[in-house]
């Protein structure tokens, strides 16, 4: 959420900032809204001030033994106003609140302005594309003889898009998550279980509701509507949701599923695991003072890079544009992994500092130096997500064989095993 006062100070400067990221925001509606509302409430406490200042009086007439029934027929009139005014706020206060949860985050001054993605502008590469000689496969023509992952059993289960990981695939999956969660613990963050179900008021918190209402999965129980989490980021922002807190940073780290409608585009670079309604995902995610978010923000960035390196996986850096941020995002950086089977770069982890966007919408405040509460900076990254990550392993690491070289990382959590080939995948 936006705080309604520098909208109304810097309406220009915003409006133009956020036409950046949606083009066609309009704020004169909202301020003009806004206004109607200042007015509304300026009357109802002055005649409140009036009615208070009449009931005295009427009191002193009545004690006096004098009529004051001129009187009481005016406080009928002032009363019978008052609740018209009351009325008119009451409507209007929720519909100026639901316009202001459909406008983004601003971006920061410093982030280069386009609609484009093609725009995003790369700060780092890390390592190289590998050069094959030998005819390679795709991830999914790989598992044709590794039996990692079975979309044919799933799709009987659940539907398509639903990936089921088997015997070494769950494993390998698994290996990734772990040694994921132990590179995060040991920069600093704390791991959380959260859980995979949310309120609706969770969901806005984080800025998913409303402007993502058609993406996210609903399960309405017998007395409470849940959210399934899109991503690890809407529990670990709730967690401390109309609190004031005095020990920060909060640094957190949390395992999840995660569950999104955005699937199944049209095109072989969108099979398999590239885009799926269930992925595993490691997520990051921390509260700061204002001042110490730029330097949060890299110390998640360089966690999330650290699990690429030790990969050895080839990746670059995206600073993205006004246009391609997230919603609640003022400043983000994309890591994209290098996937040969898709012939293109594919996001694996999206770094963002959301300022107190969501801090103000979820009512997250520190207790200043000064002794007096402010509204907290939120930031949140992938570390990573495990689908595309797999596709990057199997596809970057193949032989011409058919099998998988593990990196070295990996081997403590599947019993030293350094090689995935199809005779040891086979079903006995």
């Amino acid at each position: 959420m936006l705080d309604i006062k520098k909208l109304r100070n810097t309406s220009e400067e915003m409006e133009e900032k956020l036409k950046s990221k949606i083009p066609d925001i309009q704020l004169a509606p909202i301020l003009e809204l806004d206004r109607e509302i200042r007015t509304l409430k300026t009357e109802f406490e002055e005649l409140k001030a009036k009615q208070n200042t009449a009931s005295k009086e009427i009191g002193k007439l009545k004690r006096d033994g004098k009529d004051a029934s001129s009187l009481m027929e005016e406080m009928g009139t002032i009363r019978a106003e008052i609740t018209r005014l009351h009325e008119g706020i009451s409507q209007k206060e929720p519909h100026l609140k639901d316009l202001l949860a459909h406008l983004p985050n601003e971006p920061m001054d410093d982030i280069p302005v386009g609609l484009d993605p093609e725009e995003n502008v790369c700060i780092k590469t890390v390592g190289a594309k590998r050069e094959f000689d030998f005819e390679f496969k795709n991830h999914l023509e790989l598992n044709e003889k590794l039996h990692l992952f079975d979309f044919k059993r799933s799709a009987k289960i659940t539907g398509s898009s639903w990936p089921v990981y088997t015997d070494l695939g769950a494993r390998l999956e698994w290996a990734l998550i772990n040694y994921m969660l132990d590179t995060h613990r040991k920069n600093g963050f704390s791991q959380i279980i959260p859980p995979l179900l949310v309120k609706e008021e969770t969901m806005y918190g984080s800025a998913q509701l409303p402007k993502f209402k058609d993406q996210a999965f609903k399960l309405d129980d017998q007395d409470h509507s849940y959210y399934l989490i899109p991503t690890a980021e809407v529990p670990l922002n709730g967690l401390h949701q109309q609190e004031v807190l005095d020990d920060l940073p909060k640094k957190y780290t949390a395992y999840t599923p995660c569950f999104r409608r955005e699937a199944g585009a049209a095109g072989k670079n969108e099979r398999g695991l590239i885009r799926t309604h269930q992925f595993n995902k490691v997520e990051l995610f921390s509260i700061c003072e204002p001042e110490k978010s730029e330097e949060m923000f890299e110390s998640m960035l360089q966690s999330a890079e650290e699990v690429l390196t030790g990969l050895g996986l080839h990746y670059r850096s995206m600073l993205l544009v006004t246009g391609d941020m997230s919603f609640a995002s003022a400043k983000t950086i994309d890591i994209e992994v290098w996937l040969p089977g898709q012939d293109r770069y594919y996001e694996v982890s999206s770094v963002s500092n959301c300022t107190d966007f969501q801090a103000r919408r979820s009512g997250i405040k520190y207790k200043g130096d000064d002794g007096k509460s402010h509204f907290a900076h939120t930031l949140n990254g992938s570390g990573l997500a495990t689908s595309r990550l797999m596709v990057a392993l199997l596809e970057n690491n193949q032989r011409e064989d058919g099998s998988i070289e593990i990196p070295k990382v990996l081997h403590r959590y599947l019993d030293d095993l350094s090689d995935l080939t199809p005779q040891e995948l086979v079903t006995k």
